[in-house]
């Protein structure tokens, strides 16, 4: 039975002196998973860029100017042929991501159900994060073969509001509690180097921990600070925020997949192995996660090889999903569900919409229009 941590025990474990607290994650690490094995996953942005939501740390958010370019909905065959490149690399996990506020019961999601059958029929473990879901739209991809949902809490609930305003924390948990009643692995973590303090890094995993069951995965990612993003001027978090970030988690949530995930680019090969040593058993190999950038598969190869990593196999526990042909079956009745909009007013939230509104009238340029997947190519 999973231990119910309170949060003055977390705090306690975040604090030990950084030696020790490593130390006690190894061990803990090496009781519940093969220290030399890695799952090596790669994420792809199946659509990209014009999002609703105000994420002070996205690049894809329509509201800001960055030089993310959007594009439509990715065909079958293109995603096909992603995942065959990402298997042939080393992968053994492909994640899809579109910049969705939530999913819609019409033929974009149609189409996202087709790639996840088409992706777990290559035998890869299949993960979406497609922002907030129903529990019957939850079902659909897991009939489809979707083993995996993604929906980052990420940061505490208090700092979170300090983050994002066009939506909800308990939205994202609402969202992680239709996975699970969809019978769907969860993917949840967060972001370190927002501004947040220890204790809001403490708040979040204390709420992640408090998912029962608790979170297959969870992805430990340094924030990429973005040229046009509200949180563009905002300093990286350090190697040793980063260790001692993934050696809590290891300790509170022994049986998770902890995932080093985005902000590689600027760690070291000794600080990366550091991060092995404190727990973590995953990365995203590629050179782009979603639209930031990640070291490529070479370099990847290479610290594998340093540090004597063998890559973990798909489905290693034998529990691949069947395909349900039902997932086809769009409900004549949508969910009326209504997600949150807190409206509340997040200064650099504005001053970089603002921006981003002179730089356009600057520039001539006019945000594009993204079409639905009934006009992408198929051939």
């Amino acid at each position: 039975m999973e231990k119910i941590w309170k949060l003055e025990e977390i705090r306690n474990i975040y604090n030990k002196p950084l030696i020790e607290l490593v130390f006690e994650a190894a061990t803990v690490h090496r009781e519940y998973h093969d220290p030399r094995e890695v799952q090596v996953s790669t994420l792809l942005s199946i659509k990209t860029g014009g999002c609703p939501e105000d994420c002070g740390y996205c690049p894809q958010a329509a509201r800001y100017h960055t030089d993310i370019e959007a594009n439509d909905l990715m065909s079958l065959e293109q995603v096909k042929t992603a995942a065959k490149d990402a298997q042939e690399s080393g992968s053994s996990r492909l994640c899809m991501g579109a910049a969705w506020r939530n999913v819609k019961d019409d033929d974009d999601f149609d189409h996202v159900l087709e790639l996840v059958r088409a992706v777990n029929e290559l035998g890869l473990e299949v993960c979406a994060t497609l922002g907030m879901v129903t529990e019957n739209q939850a079902k659909r991809l897991a009939k489809a073969g979707l083993y995996a949902y993604n929906h980052n809490l990420d940061s505490s609930e208090e700092y979170y509001k300090e983050v994002i305003s066009t939506r909800g924390y308990q939205d994202r948990l609402d969202t992680l509690e239709n996975a699970r009643n969809a019978k769907l692995t969860l993917c949840s973590g967060g972001i370190i180097g927002m501004g947040e303090n220890a204790e809001d890094r403490i708040g979040l995993l204390a709420a992640l921990a408090s998912i029962h069951p608790q979170p297959e995965s969870v992805p430990i990612n340094a924030l990429v600070a973005v040229e046009g993003t509200p949180l563009e001027d905002q300093k990286s978090a350090s190697i040793w925020e980063m260790v001692r970030m993934v050696a809590t988690t290891r300790i509170v949530m022994p049986k998770t997949t902890v995932r080093l995930s985005a902000g590689r680019t600027e760690m070291s090969p000794e600080g990366q192995a550091l991060c092995f040593m404190a727990g973590a058993s995953s990365i995203f190999a590629g050179d782009k996660l979603l639209t930031t950038p990640n070291p490529d598969c070479k370099t990847d190869q290479d610290l594998f090889d340093t540090l004597g990593l063998i890559p973990q196999k798909a489905y290693k526990k034998g529990d691949k999903p069947s395909i349900d042909e039902s997932y086809k079956e769009r409900p004549e009745n949508s969910e009326k569900t209504k997600w949150s909009r807190p409206g509340h007013t997040i200064e650099r939230n504005e001053e970089a919409k603002n921006k981003a509104k002179e730089a356009r009238k600057k520039d001539g340029f006019e945000p594009r229009k993204v079409s639905s997947v009934s006009s992408v190519d198929e051939s």
